[in-house]
């Protein structure tokens, strides 16, 4: 993870011209410093992201650093608005949605979640197919699987390749912490 940006490496991310983010620069709208007796600027990344947030920009490659993604597989509509008035966009977390295992395969592929949370009212089997074809696949091996069951978690949750398992109903900002706690702890270790 880069520190400091060229103004160069900002125009690759924000796909403009070199030129653009000089103006940016000038203009005090994207901070960062001059180095000392060269006309060249550096961009430090925490301004790099406040300046891309501010004026809506895309983030491109530094979407995975920023966001905290979270798929939810299978969960109904009130289980849904609960997770996203719990893990808020404007707190850096992205929620997406599936209704299958099958689309939870073709989400986790697109979206990259750091995070995925399984409601085994979908069926045992397909959530434990969904949590070990996860496991198996190298991109997804460190994603973070979180159950959302009927009864109290079991040691079938963790058989099946779940990291940590929640009975319903349950807290919702509970349940939020422990995801926010468990992907820093991802984040940390990658």
């Amino acid at each position: 993870m880069k520190k400091v940006y060229t103004t160069g490496q900002v125009a690759k991310i924000c796909k403009v011209a070199p030129r653009t983010v000089s103006k940016w620069f000038d203009s005090g709208r994207l901070r960062g410093y001059r180095i000392p007796g060269s006309q060249d600027r550096r961009i430090p990344r925490d301004n790099l992201l406040r300046f891309l947030k501010e004026y809506g920009m895309p983030l491109g490659e530094l979407e995975a650093e920023v966001y905290n993604k979270v798929l939810v597989v299978g969960a109904d509509g009130p289980l849904q608005s609960m997770l996203k008035e719990h893990l808020r966009e404007s707190e850096d977390f992205r929620l997406e949605v599936a209704a299958s295992g099958f689309e939870a395969g073709i989400r986790a592929e697109s979206f990259h979640p750091d995070c995925i949370i399984i409601d085994m009212a979908i069926g045992r089997i397909e959530a434990g197919q969904i949590a070990q074809n996860l496991k198996r696949s190298e991109d997804h091996a460190s994603t973070v699987l979180i159950a959302l069951t009927s009864d109290e978690p079991g040691e079938e949750i963790y058989r099946l390749g779940f990291n940590d398992g929640f009975k319903k109903p349950f807290d919702g900002a509970l349940l939020a912490e422990r995801v926010k706690r468990l992907i820093a702890q991802k984040k940390n270790e990658d």
